[in-house]
C-alpha cells in the first residue's frame, strides 16, 4: 500500500526506476569489463615491441568482428528466458537458457574449427608484413580455442539477464579480467612465450569464466528441476530468433564499415581522428546499452506476465533515462571537446581535427539514448524480424548520405571546397562524416524504432510457443 502522502503513480514510477537501476548499474559494469580483456592484452603485448603489437591489432580486429556478430546469442536468450519467467514458468525459463548454451557451444565449436584452419588466410588478407602476419596468425589460431567459451559466456549472460540477474555477470566479468591479467603476466613474461602467452592466458581465463557460469546455471537447473540436456525444438527456436538478430547486427556492422570508409577517403589524419571519435562513441554506447539491457529483461518479463501497462511504464521510463543520460554525457563531451584530444594523440594535426567532430557527437548523444533504449525494448519483446528488416532499410537510407558527404568533402562540388583546403575545411569535412553516422544514421534508426514502439504489434503477451 502506498503512503497517503505520495500519489500512487509516483510510487509506481519509483518502483520502475528501482528495477531499471537494479539491472542497469551492474550491467554497465559487466559491459565495461568486457573490453578490458583486449585492453590488458594490448598493454602487455605492447611492451614486446611494435611487431607483436601490430599482429595483436590484426588478430583482435578479426576476433572482435566474429564475436561482435555473435552477440545475438545473449540478445536472443534474454527475452526467451524473461518471458517464461514472467509467465510463471521458471523451469521453462531456465531450460530455454540451457538450450541457448548448447546452441552457443555448437556454433562456437564450428566457428573455432573453421577459424583455426583459416587463420593464415584471415591474417594475410590485411596485406601486412610477413613478421606482423606471423604474429597475428599465432595469436589468432590459439585464440580460436577460446571462441566457444566466449559464445557460451554470451548465452549464459543472456540467461541470467532473463532471470533478472545482472550482478552475477558483473562478478564473473570482474574475476575473469583479474585472472586474465595474472595469467598473461605469467605466460608472456614469466614463461617468455610472447604473444602466444597472451593468447593462452586469455583462453584459460575465458574457459574459467565458463566454468563459473556452468556452476551457477547448474544450481538454477537443480533448484527448478530443469533438464540440463538440450531440447531439439528449443535449440531450433533459438537459432531462428538468433538468425534475425544476426541480420540486424550485420546491418549495424556494415554501417560502421561505411562510416570508416568515409573517413578513410578524407585522408590518414582524418581517419586517425575518426578512430578517436568512434572510440568515444563506443564508450558512450556502453553506458546507454546498460539501459537497453534493463529494458530487454523487464519488457520480456512484463510481456510474459501479460502486464502491458508495466511494459509501457518501463518503455517510458527507460526512454526518459536514456534521453537524460544522453544529455548529461553529451554535455560533458561538448565541454571537453577541446581538451580531450590531448589524451588520445600527440599529433597536432589530428588534435586540430577533433573538436568539431566531438561537438557533433555530443549533440547526437540524446538521440543515441532513444535509439539504444528502443532497440532494447523491441529485442526484449522478441521483435527480431522487424529489427532485421528495418536494419537493412536504415543502412540503405544512410549509405547514400555517407557517399554524398565524401563526394562533397573530396572536391566533388567546387563551391564547397575539399578536405585538402586546410585544417578548418578538413575539420568541417570530418564533422560532416561523423554527423552522417551519429545523426543521419541514428535518426533513421530512431524513426523506424519509434514507429514500431508507438503501436501494439510488438506487444505479444504470454510465454513463447
Amino acid at each position: 500500500m502506498s503512503s497517503p502522502s505520495v500519489p500512487a503513480p509516483e510510487v509506481a514510477r519509483r518502483v520502475v526506476d528501482r528495477d531499471i537501476l537494479r539491472l542497469a548499474v551492474p550491467a554497465l559494469g559487466a559491459l565495461v569489463a568486457e573490453p578490458l580483456f583486449l585492453l590488458a592484452d594490448t598493454a602487455m603485448v605492447g611492451h614486446l615491441g611494435a611487431t607483436p603489437l601490430a599482429g595483436l591489432g590484426l588478430a583482435s580486429a578479426i576476433l572482435q568482428t566474429i564475436v561482435g556478430l555473435m552477440v545475438f546469442l545473449a540478445y536472443a536468450t534474454t527475452p526467451s528466458v524473461a518471458r517464461r519467467l514472467g509467465a510463471g514458468d521458471e523451469r521453462g525459463a531456465v531450460a530455454s537458457g540451457i538450450d541457448g548454451l548448447w546452441l552457443a557451444l555448437g556454433l562456437g565449436a564450428l566457428l573455432a574449427l573453421g577459424g583455426w584452419a583459416a587463420s593464415p588466410w584471415l591474417a594475410g588478407a590485411f596485406g601486412a608484413s610477413a613478421a606482423v602476419t606471423a604474429e597475428a596468425v599465432t595469436y589468432l589460431s590459439i585464440s580460436m580455442i577460446g571462441l566457444p567459451a566466449m559464445l557460451v559466456v554470451f548465452a549464459a549472460t543472456g540467461l541470467l539477464r532473463g532471470l533478472q540477474d545482472t550482478r552475477t555477470p558483473l562478478w564473473v566479468a570482474g574475476l575473469g579480467f583479474g585472472a586474465n591479467i595474472g595469467l598473461n603476466a605469467l605466460f608472456i613474461y614469466g614463461l617468455g612465450l610472447g604473444i602466444a602467452g597472451s593468447a593462452i592466458g586469455t583462453v584459460i581465463a575465458q574457459w574459467g569464466m565458463v566454468a563459473v557460469y556452468l556452476v551457477v546455471v547448474a544450481r538454477h537447473a537443480r533448484r527448478v528441476g530443469a533438464n540440463p540436456w538440450p531440447h531439439h525444438a528449443g535449440v531450433l527456436r533459438g537459432a531462428a530468433s538468433g538468425g534475425w538478430l544476426f541480420l540486424r547486427t550485420v546491418s549495424l556492422r556494415a554501417a560502421l564499415l561505411v562510416a570508416t570508409w568515409s573517413a578513410t577517403a578524407l585522408g590518414s589524419d582524418e581517419l586517425a581522428a575518426f578512430q578517436v571519435t568512434m572510440t568515444l562513441y563506443a564508450t558512450l554506447a556502453f553506458a546507454l546499452d546498460a539501459l537497453a539491457i534493463a529494458a530487454q529483461a523487464l519488457v520480456g518479463k512484463g510481456l510474459g506476465a501479460g502486464d502491458v501497462a508495466q511494459v509501457r511504464a518501463v518503455l517510458r521510463r527507460c526512454l526518459e533515462w536514456g534521453v537524460g543520460a544522453g544529455l548529461v554525457l553529451g554535455a560533458l563531451l561538448v565541454a571537453g571537446a577541446w581538451a580531450l584530444p590531448v589524451l588520445f594523440t600527440s599529433s597536432a594535426e589530428v588534435r586540430d581535427l577533433l573538436p568539431l567532430s566531438l561537438v557533433v557527437l555530443g549533440v547526437s548523444t540524446p538521440l543515441a539514448g532513444v535509439v539504444f533504449v528502443l532497440d532494447g525494448v523491441l529485442i526484449g519483446a522478441g521483435d527480431a524480424r522487424y529489427l532485421a528488416w528495418t536494419g537493412l532499410v536504415n543502412l540503405a537510407a544512410y549509405a547514400p548520405i555517407a557517399f554524398a558527404v565524401v563526394w562533397w568533402a573530396t572536391g566533388g562540388a567546387d563551391a564547397a571546397g575539399s578536405a585538402a583546403d586546410g585544417p578548418v575545411a578538413a575539420s568541417v569535412a570530418l564533422a560532416f562524416v561523423t554527423g552522417a553516422f551519429v545523426i543521419a544514421y541514428l535518426l533513421a534508426r530512431a524513426v523506424t524504432l519509434s514507429l514500431r514502439a508507438r503501436g501494439r504489434a510488438w506487444m505479444v503477451t504470454g510465454a513463447p510457443a
